[in-house]
Parts: structure tokens; C-alpha cells; sequence
């Protein structure tokens, strides 16, 4: 059956509804599409920042816990100086003191620049940093007693360090104390003054301080 021109005109308006129908709903579908997936990826952004919420939340009261734990331990290592600036002012002194206490023979004593130190037996410190400050250290002795006296009383009065060496021999030359009383030894020793450097302590301190 063929169409006539008058039956093709009558069918062109419907034809071009049809047309524009179809491509609305192309259009609509499209859009919805769209819409979920822009939808979807909201929830999982949400969903990934609660998570990061959740896990700050838990961090903090982990967080919470080791400072209740560790600031009494730290209060009582910034109080013994150990955490800070060095203190080789309070060495001298120390030393000093000592000397005169037990009335020790002479001793000489060199203390080189500070420097980082990482040894292997502490090997995370997170963000502190461990420095040290050689002291060579020369003692007249009357007995080994003597090198123990000195050291004893550094640990009590000072800073934590490391005695990494000593050396003890017999002097060429006698020295006698006030109380003419002649050395017998002689001691060389070699020691890491330690000094823990917090970086969040030091970023408080005023420039000058620095």
C-alpha cells in the first residue's frame, strides 16, 4: 500500500513528537545518570571523611593515653636537663665540686662541639633528635676509688652520659696533693655527654635563645 503526499503530511507532526519524545527521554536518562553519580560519589566522599573522623577520634585518645602516660617521665627529663640545650656550664661546675668533695689529684678536661649522635641501640626516636659533646678527660689517682668517686658523682648531679672508654696506666711523674700524698694511676677517659633535643620544645624558644 503506497502513501499519498496528503497521508505523509499527516504523519510528519507525530513522527517529529515521536522524534522529540524519544530524545527527552535519551535526556532524562542521561541526566539521572548523571544525578546518581554525582550522588554516589558524595556518599562515598562523606563516607570516606567520617572514616578519617573516626580513625582522628580513636588517634587522639591513643594519643591522650601516652600523654598521661609519658609526661610525668618527660617533665622529669626536662627537669634533669637531659631534654634541652646542653649544659656543659653545669658539667664544669659538677666536676668542680667533686674535685673539692673527695679532694682529688688534678684533672684535665677538653669538651668538643656538640654533635648528632644515632646509635644503634636506640634506633627510633620519632622526632627528637640525640646529640652528645665529647669530654677527654685526664684524672691523677690514688686508686681506682678515685675515677669511681668522680663518676658517681656525676651521675648524681648532672646530665645522662655514656662513659665510652677509660684508660688507666701509671704516670711517669709523681703528683702529690695538699695532702703530700703522691699519685699512683692515672686515668684517661673518653665521655658522651648526651642531650635530647625536642624540636617542638625548640620552635617555642625566642630567637635569642637559639
Amino acid at each position: 500500500m503506497s502513501m499519498t503526499p496528503q497521508d505523509r503530511r499527516k504523519l510528519q507532526w507525530p513522527i517529529i513528537g515521536l522524534v522529540l519524545a524519544i530524545m527527552i527521554v535519551g535526556l532524562l536518562v542521561t541526566y539521572a545518570d548523571q544525578y546518581r553519580e554525582e550522588n554516589e560519589l558524595a556518599l562515598q566522599t562523606q563516607q570516606n571523611l567520617l572514616n578519617q573522623a573516626r580513625q582522628k577520634f580513636q588517634s587522639s585518645g591513643i594519643e591522650k593515653e601516652s600523654i598521661i602516660k609519658y609526661l610525668p617521665i618527660y617533665n622529669k627529663l626536662l627537669a634533669s636537663g637531659f631534654v634541652g640545650e646542653e649544659r656543659r656550664i653545669e658539667w664544669i661546675e659538677a666536676l668542680r665540686q667533686i674535685h673539692a668533695q673527695h679532694k682529688l689529684f688534678s684533672i684535665d678536661y677538653s669538651i668538643g662541639l656538640q654533635e648528632s649522635y644515632n646509635p644503634s641501640f636506640l634506633p627510633n626516636l620519632g622526632n627528637f633528635k640525640l646529640k652528645r659533646s665529647v669530654m677527654n678527660l685526664k684524672l691523677d689517682m690514688l686508686h681506682e676509688g678515685d675515677l669511681l668517686a668522680l663518676l658517681d658523682g656525676l651521675h648524681e648531679q648532672t646530665t645522662p652520659f655514656i662513659v665510652r672508654e677509660c684508660e688507666i696506666k701509671r704516670p711517669v711523674g709523681a703528683v702529690v696533693n695538699a695532702k703530700n700524698i703522691v699519685s699512683n694511676m692515672q686515668a684517661n677517659c673518653e665521655i658522651d655527654w648526651l642531650t635530647l633535643r625536642d624540636p617542638q620544645l625548640t620552635s617555642t624558644l625566642p630567637a635569642e635563645a637559639l
